[in-house]
């Protein structure tokens, strides 16, 4: 992996959201990719970089279900809050990404197939280049996963692991 220009890099914590994080998810535990995902964010903003988190809100209901916030741990240098599967529609996160220069972001968080992918997808239409460390990743079904870092993933950003970011960083 390429060495990471820390001005121009964000990470994006895609729903680790208490409701979201305990569900069985697969191949990783929702758990161990907060952890991950904590580990990037300190190397990330050690680094000098963005952290981004997002989280969902479901639309045209008076309050969030229990376990909507964003887990222990989670704070964001900017929060985002989606109401589809993606970041980027009608969130701003485009916009705040553009005027902090940032052209390359790493994606974790859950679920591979829905957050994870949308965000990644749009990412890489509107030209950021996209980091996604598979062990920061999860999803509800394990060969949702697979196909998704086998078969999508390879054709849109770099896939690797956390340890490869934090490398990538220093």
């Amino acid at each position: 992996m390429d060495k990471l220009d820390h001005r121009r890099t964000a990470l994006l914590l895609i729903d680790l959201m208490a409701r979201i994080v305990e569900q069985p998810t697969a191949p990783h535990s929702g758990p161990d990719v907060v952890a991950r995902s904590l580990a990037l964010a300190d190397a990330v903003r050690k680094a000098g970089g963005f952290v981004v988190a997002v989280r969902v809100e479901r639309p045209g209901v008076a309050e969030q279900p229990p376990g909507s916030e964003l887990v222990e741990g989670v704070v964001g240098d900017l929060e985002i809050v989606k109401r589809p599967w993606g970041a980027f529609h009608n969130t701003g996160l485009e916009e705040a990404l553009r005027q902090r220069a940032i052209d390359t972001v790493i994606i974790t968080g859950i679920a591979t197939n829905f957050g994870v992918e949308q965000t990644a997808r749009f990412a890489d239409e509107f030209g950021f280049k996209v980091i996604l460390p598979e062990d920061a990743v999860t999803a509800f079904d394990a060969h949702a996963h697979e196909f998704a870092f086998d078969y999508i993933f390879p054709r849109i950003a770099t896939v690797c692991t956390t340890a490869e970011v934090v490398a990538a960083l220093d």
